[in-house]
């Protein structure tokens, strides 16, 4: 593990309960992962299910979190990032409160301050969601 559920307000912006990442496990140039354990009281929960919405800012959290660890790890400095477009979005399946997802991504390509990347999410190694986002990265 890279960064710690007590640590990864250091690298996102975000707080509670809007936190939905835990672990950075591990963050490259080339590949991000996570992991986020999905409890009953969170916002994104419905009929005991963690939505596609949660799913796709897991993803996008993973983003901010890898993007900030490696910002600070070369300048010293986090940057903020936006999502500036999902496309090919695929829902596989939903999954359950009280477990815990994988969530995969790999940066693609980057022109200046906008990076395109897919991002996987895993359950005990079947896909949950898969996409592609533009991220964009405050200068």
């Amino acid at each position: 593990m890279i960064v710690s559920k007590d640590d990864i307000t250091q690298y996102i912006p975000h707080r509670q309960p809007f936190i939905m990442i835990d672990h950075l496990a591990h963050v490259t140039q080339e590949r991000f992962e996570s992991d986020f354990f999905i409890e009953n009281d969170n916002l994104l929960v419905e009929n005991g299910q963690f939505q596609a919405t949660g799913l796709i800012e897991n993803i996008a959290q993973t983003c901010a979190a890898s993007f900030g660890f490696l910002d600070h790890q070369t300048d010293g400095k986090a940057k903020i990032g936006f999502i500036g477009a999902i496309s090919r979005l695929e829902v596989f399946e939903l999954p359950a409160v009280n477990t815990t997802i994988t969530t995969i991504v790999t940066p693609l390509h980057q022109l200046g301050n906008i990076y395109l990347v897919k991002g996987e999410s895993f359950l005990e190694g079947r896909i949950l969601l898969g996409c592609e986002m533009k991220i964009v990265v405050s200068e």
